[in-house]
């Protein structure tokens, strides 16, 4: 009962009190104690992960439109040479792709086809590069979070145990919105990463659509028959 009346008077606080009760986002970080010092390194390291693979992964979505009826007319032509030097000069996973299938030329075109796709494999690798560490950080942040609100959670009412009779309300409310401010602060990282874990995913995914339709189309050109002239 004692703790109710100390929360129902703290709501009577006079208005010139609870004017003067701002925080700044320093004085907020700073009353999360030292959860919050893990939080904001690793938003950091999530920010830079994002950002870096996102230029990464959109660098290796452009493709040339006209590559590969190029790699065509050189394959029809028999200028291999002419191919592999396109594909060389071409920086895309794609172009690796075709740059192994041509060098594998005069194989069995499940060797070809099996020698392409290992290399796209290797492609979609490099591309989720650190996604892992992503992911991990986007689910450990809200825990982080967690974690920061019981130790705080611990200290008040510790606090309040030692008070004895001259609890105030004070020592509660400031205790609970200290502890509070490590959830909120890893429920926001959390919640960015995932959205921005997610969007990097997506991108991915629209790399791998094109890879696998450049497998196709290169497989086709090995299947079309040749024309020659009468």
């Amino acid at each position: 009962m004692a703790l109710i009346q100390l929360i129902m008077q703290g709501g009577s606080l006079p208005a010139e009190k609870a004017g003067a009760m701002k925080l700044t986002l320093l004085d907020l970080t700073i009353k999360g104690g030292w959860v919050m010092i893990p939080i904001i390194l690793l938003s950091f390291v999530a920010a830079y992960i994002f950002i870096e693979r996102y230029y990464v992964i959109k660098g290796a979505s452009k493709e040339d439109l006209n590559f590969m009826n190029r790699i065509k007319d050189y394959i029809h032509d028999s200028k291999i040479e002419a191919a592999m030097a396109l594909c060389r000069s071409t920086d895309s996973p794609s172009a690796r792709m075709v740059e192994k299938g041509i060098s594998r030329l005069g194989r069995p075109l499940q060797d070809i086809s099996t020698a392409i796709e290992n290399v796209g494999k290797l492609e979609i690798s490099k591309l989720e590069k650190g996604f892992p560490t992503l992911a991990t950080i986007t689910g450990a942040e809200p825990m982080l979070g967690f974690l920061g609100t019981v130790i705080g959670m611990v200290q008040s009412f510790y606090a309040m145990s030692q008070a004895g009779n001259n609890i105030e309300v004070s020592i509660l409310s400031d205790g609970i919105y200290t502890a509070l401010i490590t959830t909120v602060a890893g429920l926001i990282v959390g919640i960015i990463g995932y959205f921005a874990y997610n969007t990097l995913v997506v991108r991915v995914e629209r790399v791998v659509f094109n890879l696998e339709a450049t497998l196709t189309e290169f497989m086709d050109i090995l299947n079309e028959p040749i024309k020659t002239g009468r």
